[in-house]
């Protein structure tokens, strides 16, 4: 009697199914193994000899530190990125800060998406949870989401699109002026695309070696790399309802107006605190005129939101403007953004909290919308964790270093909000605070919301509820 062959499933088929099902059911842990996987192949890549001009192994700390700063679009450095690396390693981070800009959950779907034409639903359950951290968690999220579940597809074509286009025309608009510096074609379309890529992904990352100097009081090249860092750090979910509802303010998302809005102000804020706190410092911008020091004061305000450029050394900073700079830094700017921080939308959840509660009403409202309570809650953990990260990065790199307080916490602060600005502190640091600036900047970058949700195993449905009592608060 004739039997019918056993069929065996491949290895790598069963190990493709396990990666498939991992992903789709804990797609926070997910994220933060990709991340780490590739933080060690650009590690690894990076510290090649073929990767700096030396023709030498890269020392493990400048490797791993670059590999992170460049995953997590940072910008915070070691070494001088212009000199030190070859051009096989500007190519390797050049295609990393790519993949970080964009996430890699989003990237992957986008990958998906072209060669499959379409997306299942495990690959827009992880698209979705990169566009909005809410969804990470296990339960009932809130009914009003930036991006919803069947809108994924067009999210990630956005996201593709969006950024080639966008990197297109600020290296075209970066260009003339970069070529009448330089005299050279060649040399003026790798500037002005280096800059435009490093600008748009908020990583601040300088390959050149002149730097953003011949440049620093240039009114047209500073003005569009704060409009290209700004579109960087709005976040994909705003390019996708506002491509779709540009004209039509009235169907814009809660999301996109509280991005924009927060944004908006804390730029204003921000720059009005520079230009009257450094108004009189000639180490700065005191000694300019009145324009430059707007200018100035506008585009260091940009920069703090996670641009990470600087036309001067931030170690010449008052005091007092370091720690506004502390606090944009660390506020950061959208959602889904290739900015970091604890976002904007956070902050304004936060403040709306407070406003409602000095009002003496249930619920929270923005622009006639109810924000239900489980948002409040996951902001005021995304705050705690941030806050948390923050305060043991600074003491460790304290007791590791004999610098000043406000240099350490500034130097931190960006690597949370992977901003990039450095009072010099990074690069001089020894290896072991270099080491623990990278896991902040990791940190960073994959999300305390992300990372909360990854700890936590699963969220439990209680069945019950326990007799109430009010502690006193304040």
């Amino acid at each position: 009697m004739a039997t019918k062959p056993v069929s065996h499933r491949s290895l790598l088929g069963t190990a493709r199914d396990w990666i498939d099902d991992f992903a789709a059911s804990t797609p926070a842990r997910f994220a933060i193994i990709i991340f780490t996987a590739l933080v060690l192949v650009f590690t690894l890549l990076l510290g090649l000899p073929i990767s700096n001009r030396t023709g030498d192994f890269t020392p493990l700390v400048d490797a791993f530190f670059t590999a992170v700063s460049t995953i997590c679009v940072t910008g915070l450095v070691t070494v001088d990125m212009a000199t030190y690396w070859s051009p096989f390693g500007h190519a390797v981070i050049f295609i990393g800060v790519q993949i970080g800009a964009v996430g890699v959950l989003t990237l992957a779907s986008i990958l998906g998406l072209v060669i499959s034409r379409r997306l299942g639903l495990r690959a827009k359950l992880m698209a979705v949870g990169d566009s909005n951290p809410l969804r990470v968690r296990r339960g009932a999220v809130a009914e009003g989401q930036a991006v919803r579940l069947g809108e994924i597809g067009g999210l990630l074509v956005t996201v593709a699109v969006s950024m080639l286009i966008i990197e297109l025309v600020i290296a075209l608009l970066l260009f003339p002026r970069v070529l009448s510096e330089t005299n050279d074609f060649l040399d003026a379309l790798w500037v002005s695309s280096s800059f435009a890529v490093m600008s748009f992904t908020n990583t601040g990352f300088v390959l050149v070696p002149n730097g953003i100097a011949p440049y620093a009081t240039d009114v047209w090249f500073l003005s569009i790399i704060m409009i290209s860092v700004f579109l960087g750090a709005v976040g994909f979910p705003v390019f996708f309802v506002l491509a779709r509802n540009l004209r039509q303010p009235k169907r814009w998302s809660l999301h996109v107006k509280l991005t924009l809005v927060t944004t908006v102000i804390l730029f204003v804020l921000g720059a009005l605190a520079f230009f009257a706190l450094e108004f009189n410092n000639p180490r700065t911008f005191g000694s300019l005129d009145f324009g430059q020091r707007a200018l100035q004061s506008s585009f260091l305000s940009m920069m703090t939101r996670s641009g990470g450029f600087s036309t001067f050394d931030i170690a010449e900073l008052n005091n007092a403007s370091l720690l506004v700079g502390d606090m944009l830094m660390f506020v950061g700017g959208g959602s889904a953004s290739t900015a970091g921080g604890i976002k904007v939308t956070t902050l304004a959840i936060l403040f709306l909290a407070a406003f409602a509660e000095a009002r003496g009403t249930d619920s929270m409202e923005a622009f006639d919308r109810r924000i239900p309570s489980d948002v409040l809650r996951v902001s005021v953990s995304v705050v705690l964790w941030g806050a948390t990260t923050v305060a043991t990065a600074t003491i460790l790199v304290l007791q590791l270093t004999d610098a000043s307080l406000d240099h350490v916490l500034f130097d931190v602060i960006s690597a949370f909000g992977t901003s990039g600005l450095s009072t010099g502190l990074t690069q001089n640091a020894p290896d072991s605070a270099q080491y623990v600036l990278a896991i902040t900047m990791f940190m960073g970058r994959v999300g305390t919301v992300t990372l909360a949700a990854a700890l936590a195993a699963s969220t439990r449905r209680q069945l019950f509820r326990r007799a109430e009592e009010r502690p006193i608060v304040g």
